[in-house]
């Protein structure tokens, strides 16, 4: 036992702060619960959570998917633990690759999640919010989501201040999550990420990764 015990200290932590990491993952579990946000796959490269909540516009996607205000909808939610940290160096090929594999694998995961759950059958819409550093990444992270179906559709009001509150707040997670896990990412500019907010239909989402088109529909987006 003693000897297993100092080769398991001896095995380095992969986070810059483990303690930090402890509790901001501890944090996010508490998180996960209070908004009702679901692990819906054991997949180790699923990089997504969902959470079924209620849209607060009316939406026309480009695929003639109405969607109502009121009308429930299935909402991503980056899965921290399992997202691959960014190098210290910055982004690399082999980074955006693997992010590309994890996103197609994930959504592949939502067709099957969704379909073994009778009660969502109502649930039309899928959607999220990507934070992003600046405008320009905003137009790059719209262009890449694209690529899974997704279109992204900016608010035309004004965020309410409410929104911009729990928006700040998810930045302080943020920046702390990046901290945490490898701290020479961190940049100045992470406390005032901008949302690309991005929308697929259901329908689009089966035809691009459900079925007989999942092992296409991966090779085609990473």
């Amino acid at each position: 036992m003693a000897a297993w015990e100092s080769a398991r200290r001896s095995i380095p932590s992969p986070y810059s702060h483990p303690w930090l990491a402890r509790a901001i993952f501890a944090f996010d579990k508490w998180l996960q619960r209070r908004q009702d946000v679901v692990e819906y796959s054991t997949h180790p490269q699923c990089l997504f959570r969902l959470q079924i909540g209620r849209s607060r516009q009316q939406l026309l996607l480009r695929d003639g998917t109405l969607l109502l205000p009121g009308q429930r909808i299935a909402r991503l939610h980056f899965w921290n633990e399992q997202v691959p940290p960014v190098p210290e160096g910055g982004s690399t090929i082999r980074w955006a690759r693997q992010m590309q594999h994890g996103i197609a694998i994930s959504l592949r995961e939502l067709v099957g999640y969704l379909a073994s759950q009778p009660d969502l059958g109502d649930v039309a819409v899928i959607c999220g919010d990507v934070p992003c550093g600046t405008q320009s990444q905003a137009r790059q992270v719209a262009h890449i989501m694209a690529r899974y179906g997704f279109e992204t559709i900016f608010e035309e009001e004004p965020v309410r201040l409410g929104e911009r509150l729990h928006r700040f707040g998810e930045n302080i997670l943020i920046s702390l999550t990046v901290l945490a896990r490898n701290s020479a990412a961190l940049r100045a500019d992470t406390l005032r990420r901008v949302r690309v907010p991005i929308y697929l239909s259901r329908q689009g989402l089966a035809e691009r990764f459900g079925g007989a088109r999942q092992g296409v529909a991966i090779s085609e987006v990473v």
